[in-house]
């Protein structure tokens, strides 16, 4: 649990499992406020909430429960609890038979097949087309639809796709990849956060030159949207300053950056509450940051009218 990022999913798991934030405090021996503090931070980055009910936050929402079913450490150890042995019902060695056997009743018709559609999508941007999908399943009862919420850029999309693992996929990047079909869905603009006290939070344009020598905030260096924000900056030749930090945790971001100790870059879901909160302020730039595209990308293999091309037709109404 030393990667932060590892952590937050971690104790998302315990909290699923605990069903309460205090039950989950006393389970891994930790304060109710750290608990707290590593659900808020994985929220922001991915872009919902994943529970309701505070101060508790025991009932998860429906993107909650979407992305504890696509989460693989939610599946470990449970296959025991769910299992039910066949063979539990109560002997009647000591009665005597009938004398007439019952009729057997009718065998039920078997139920029609379920569609298996699995869409791969980073979270923020299932967090964008959430309610739609929730419609597409509730029109649509013999479709099963799995998240991979895993995949985040064009080449680990092209590679899911080419091996069958998914069947629609979403996607960051900077433009149509030539060895990737894909099809435009929509653009989030990178902007740029400071603590309010910051020098350049108080200026009315800040210009390339002074974002060089700025100390910066950063995600891990491997981080997707670490990745693709470093590209598109480098693409428009601006330079950012050395980052002070490079952690995965939101909640020390939010906290360094409203100390005043560098600038953040972000976009999506993760710019959008960032631009909300007290004490942060994003800059006013001379000339705007790029924008990141999401676009989306169907199995070759699927056919017209099936259910995965359907679906993906729904989330672009």
């Amino acid at each position: 649990m030393a990667n932060p990022s590892l952590r937050q999913l971690d104790i998302f798991a315990q909290m699923v499992a605990a069903g309460g934030i205090s039950r989950c405090a006393r389970d891994l021996g930790l304060p109710i406020e750290e608990i707290a503090q590593d659900i808020t931070s994985l929220e922001m980055r991915l872009g919902y909430r994943l529970f309701e009910d505070l101060p508790e936050r025991k009932r998860l929402t429906p993107a909650g429960r979407k992305t504890a079913e696509a989460m693989t450490l939610l599946s470990q150890d449970q296959q025991e609890s769910w299992s039910i042995s066949k063979n539990s019902s109560p002997s009647h060695t000591d009665e005597a038979p009938p004398a007439i056997a019952p009729t057997p009743a009718p065998a039920p018709a078997p139920a029609p097949a379920r569609q298996s559609i699995v869409l791969a999508a980073p979270a923020p941007v299932f967090g964008h087309f959430q309610e739609a999908l929730a419609a597409f399943e509730a029109a649509n009862e013999d479709v099963a639809i799995t998240l991979d919420l895993s995949i985040h850029l064009a080449d680990e999309a092209q590679r899911a796709l080419e091996q069958g693992r998914v069947d629609i996929a979403y996607f960051y990047a900077l433009g149509e990849s030539s060895k990737l079909p894909s099809r435009y869905g929509w653009s989030e603009q990178i902007n740029l956060y400071a603590g309010a006290d910051h020098p350049l939070a108080r200026r009315d344009s800040v210009t390339p030159e002074e974002l060089r020598i700025s100390p910066t905030l950063a995600m891990e260096p491997q981080n997707a949207l670490r990745r693709i924000i470093d590209e598109a900056l480098q693409r428009e030749g601006i330079i950012m300053g050395a980052p002070v930090i490079e952690t995965d945790n939101m909640f020390d971001i939010m906290t360094i950056l409203r100390e005043g100790a560098g600038c953040f870059a972000a976009f999506g879901p993760l710019a959008r509450d960032l631009g909300r909160m007290s004490g942060i302020r994003r800059l006013a730039l001379e000339r705007p940051l790029p924008a990141i595209e999401v676009r989306q990308a169907l199995r070759s293999e699927a056919e017209a009218g099936s259910a995965a091309t359907a679906l993906a037709e729904f989330l672009f109404l």
